[in-house]
């Protein structure tokens, strides 16, 4: 992990402790069910729901730091609905969304069927605002807006 990477993860994770349980009611690891790594397969499931995740290990465990921090940032934001598919359990479905992607690493987060990117990306998103305008876009109301309404009533 990058330097600058590595202390902005690490100061979210500590940040984000705090707020209650890592996994809401409907976020669903959907492990090795995932059918391989055909394109078709794999457009069929980026498709299948608003936020998707392919990361190493589940929400509840991550098994990687920049797949925990993916986590942490859903978290943040009151993402609960999505689904998560966890690479490790398929070596088809880890090299295929690779491919499918074009991009090398995992985690991988897809908005509404649209590839974002990685951890990186994500985190930079989650610094510059422009998560919370993304998530506004699926209909997905992000908790730090209410966070931020508190803190300016105060």
């Amino acid at each position: 992990m990058s330097g600058s990477l590595g202390r902005a993860t690490a100061a979210l994770l500590r940040w984000g402790r705090g707020a209650g349980g890592l996994r809401g009611p409907s976020v669903r690891a959907a492990g090795s069910g995932a059918g391989g790594g055909s394109a078709e397969q794999l457009d069929a499931l980026v498709k299948k729901d608003k936020v998707v995740v392919f990361l190493k290990g589940t929400p509840e465990q991550p098994q990687c730091g920049f797949s925990n921090a993916v986590v942490q940032i859903l978290r943040l934001h009151g993402v609960r609905d999505y689904a998560a598919y966890n690479v490790l359990d398929d070596p088809q479905l880890r090299q295929g969304i690779k491919d499918y992607s074009n991009w090398p690493t995992i985690p991988q987060v897809f908005l509404n069927g649209e590839f974002v990117g990685g951890c990186d990306i994500l985190l930079q998103m989650h610094q510059n605002g422009d998560l919370v305008e993304e998530l506004k876009k699926l209909g997905i109301h992000s908790a730090l807006l209410d966070e931020k309404k508190d803190q300016d009533s105060k």
